[in-house]
């Protein structure tokens, strides 16, 4: 009879060990496949700022072209263009893209002086391309920051925080406002 109830034991043992390493694998995988999700998201973003990168010389040569005088902020513009391309990390693409953004806001603000320039059909399909590219990012990084969040609360919380942990899960930044001017209101007037 003791040789029984060790039997038992031992299978208990053998089940709960089983039903760990299942949990374990489990939570893993889900840590792996949110990961993956938020590796999908940055990449989605990557190609709205591909497309943005390669549109933006076509702009700022149309812009040249009738604001001659504004190099400047067309400097501006392709200065914060090469940052943005040669980003090497996240953290530092998110940073450099929000300088891009501000330039890119600056050109738009120079091109209003330019009745000519704002008529060019060249330089209307480019600024609509752009506009529509900056949407496409907007929405992207939208996504990005869910699932980022997503996967950022699943290595946190318990128990997968332990799992993380272990097997090297690290946080995902998100895509914030940098600059304080651009989390105000714009005024308008007439």
């Amino acid at each position: 009879m003791g040789g029984a109830i060790v039997g038992v034991v031992a299978l208990g043992i053998g089940l709960f060990v089983v039903l760990l390493i299942i949990i374990v694998a489990g939570m893993y995988n889900g840590l792996v496949r949110a990961r993956n999700e938020t590796k999908n998201s940055w990449a989605q973003i990557d190609v709205q700022l591909k497309r943005r990168h390669d549109l933006i010389p076509n702009l700022v040569e149309t812009v040249r072209g009738y604001a001659s005088h504004e190099s400047k902020t067309l400097e501006g513009v392709i200065a914060a263009r090469s940052q943005a391309v040669a980003a090497p990390t996240v953290d530092a693409k998110i940073a450099a893209e929000g300088q891009l953004s501000q330039a890119l806001g600056r050109l738009m603000v120079v091109t209003e002086q330019y009745p000519d320039l704002k008529a060019n059909t060249n330089f209307l399909a480019l600024q609509e391309e752009l506009t529509s590219t900056e949407n496409k990012i907007s929405f992207a990084r939208q996504a990005y920051n869910d699932a980022a969040t997503t996967y950022n609360t699943r290595i946190e919380t318990f128990p997968s925080n332990i799992i993380a942990g272990n097997f090297g899960f690290k946080p995902e930044p998100l895509f914030q406002v940098q600059d304080e001017k651009e989390r105000q209101a714009p005024q308008v007037k007439f």
